[in-house]
């Protein structure tokens, strides 16, 4: 694969390592196969070099591309979910926040002429949780 389709590739899967630049490790100066811009291959090496190499971890951190806290972040995700933790989830909230699937059944079993204020209130009084008009409409299309 050349290294105009892997960069292309990885764009692609959002696995482009936010400072390829700031990547310093001489291993990524050494081969094509190591690629500074290939997120997951520089927090393994991040990780390696410290576990195996016995490099410090600012030291490691810093030839990598990442701060000493994000090492931590990245070896914890390494510890509890393998490889797959050296991708990053998705960012931000991963659902709803206050709205539960109890809420939801609430909604929808209400008459469909009952205007979303109306559920606002009664969501309020009921379940003790504060939703705007605009959520109780998108659980009524779930």
């Amino acid at each position: 694969m050349s290294a105009e389709l892997r960069r292309q590739v990885l764009e692609e899967a959002g696995l482009i390592h936010p400072r390829p630049a700031a990547v310093t490790a001489a291993l990524f100066n050494s081969s094509d196969f190591f690629l500074p811009l290939d997120k997951v291959q520089v927090k393994y090496e991040m990780l390696r070099a410290v576990a195996a190499d016995g490099v410090t971890v600012s030291a490691a951190a810093a030839m990598h591309g990442y701060s000493r806290a994000e090492f931590y972040l990245v070896s914890a995700a390494f510890a509890e979910r393998g490889m797959a933790g050296l991708v990053d989830g998705r960012r931000g909230r991963k659902g709803p926040f206050k709205l539960t699937g109890e809420i939801i059944d609430f909604v929808r079993a209400s008459a469909v002429e009952r205007s979303s204020a109306d559920l606002t209130r009664d969501v309020e009084a009921r379940f003790g949780v504060a939703l705007h008009r605009r959520t109780i409409e998108r659980a009524r299309r779930w």
